[in-house]
């Protein structure tokens, strides 16, 4: 090896031991910066991100003064996790326009939202957001008088229509009726309660929304019979969770928590028989309600039976479903698309291992 050759070697090894004491170091260093899990542990409250002002969903009970609904209940379950129960005190509902929930996000203001969103890839990559668990598998459909005489979208040409702007609703209804070559005009509103307002007035022709949201605004109506849903349906909306992008673990503990709910119907667990399963000889119920030696909740940063703790607060999937949306509530949805796996349906909870 000749005098150039040995430079060129040894300018390359001091390059790669630089290298060898550096990249590691940079690679596994950790950001101090206390996450939303401890943030929301320090703080005692959840604040949770909901509309308020739609029956079934998320809905003040002006007599109770508490807040109903599945979203609702989605909050109590992950105050539950977190706290070992939902409270009064520890779970503040905050109520927010379709126009302020992602704001609210993405200023801290709620920690988690449960507003019957829809997951979009925009919205994933474009606002800094993370989408957890679909917890209700939605489409958009439109409800009209039922003495105006329309049996589908074709027969809409001309109709004025009410929708909520800043919505995925606003931008599938447009798509829809152009596509169709139909005019028409949008009548937008920022509450869900406004638009409901404005079309039993008569100040437009349709509504449209999540056809969940349509049931609810239809049973709180002073006369829902004067309604009718088409069968029309116009897109697919995953509704689900959001929350701000970066926080592995807050992350894992949302959506583990939805899971928690539908592995709990899988199992056949209940608010009423959960305890009795705490006793169970099928190792994979002992291990989903953490208990022998089992490690499940702190893997996450919370108690072991923080499922027991869900499950006893707002009951399995299926629970809060029949409660707040379900054939015998005011809403009265078929489970459809929302039933296990097992069931013909969507809804799935990966693995408890």
């Amino acid at each position: 090896m000749n005098r150039f050759s040995r430079v060129v070697l040894l300018t390359v090894l001091t390059f790669a031991l630089i290298a060898a004491f550096s990249f590691p170091a940079a690679s596994f260093a950790q950001d101090d910066t206390p996450g939303k899990l401890q943030e929301v542990i320090d703080r005692g409250v959840l604040n949770c991100g909901v509309n308020g002002q739609l029956p079934g969903f998320a809905a003040l009970n002006p007599d109770t003064n508490v807040m109903e609904g599945f979203d609702a209940d989605f909050c109590r379950a992950v105050a539950a996790a977190i706290f070992g129960e939902a409270t009064e005190d520890n779970v503040n509902f905050v109520q927010l326009t379709a126009q302020e929930r992602f704001t609210a996000v993405q200023t801290g203001q709620v920690d988690v939202l449960f507003r019957n969103t829809t997951a979009t890839f925009s919205r994933d990559t474009e606002l800094g957001l993370d989408f957890g668990p679909t917890t209700f598998y939605d489409g958009q459909g439109l409800m009209v008088r039922a003495d105006a005489g329309v049996t589908s979208i074709d027969d809409l040409n001309g109709a004025s229509i009410c929708s909520l702007t800043g919505t995925t609703t606003e931008l599938n209804i447009t798509e829809a009726m152009e596509s169709r070559g139909l005019e028409y005009e949008l009548v937008p509103f920022e509450q869900s309660s406004e638009t409901i307002a404005a079309f039993e007035e008569g100040r437009c022709d349709v509504l449209t929304s999540d056809r969940s949201q349509l049931a609810g605004l239809r049973s709180n109506a002073a006369d829902p019979g004067s309604m009718v849903m088409l069968d029309d349906v116009i897109s697919k909306e995953p509704l689900g969770p959001a929350y701000l992008a970066g926080d592995a673990q807050w992350g894992d503990v949302v959506n583990w928590t939805v899971y928690a709910t539908i592995q709990a119907e899988e199992f056949g667990i209940t608010s009423e028989n959960v305890s009795e399963f705490l006793s169970s000889d099928n190792d994979s119920i002992l291990r989903f309600l953490g208990q022998g030696d089992s490690a499940t909740g702190s893997l996450v940063g919370l108690d072991n039976d923080f499922v027991v703790n869900v499950i006893t607060s707002v009951g399995n999937y299926g629970e809060m479903f029949a409660r707040n949306v379900g054939p015998d509530s005011d809403l009265g949805l078929a489970r459809g698309q929302n039933a296990l796996w097992t069931d013909g349906g969507l809804m799935y909870s990966p693995p408890w291992r």
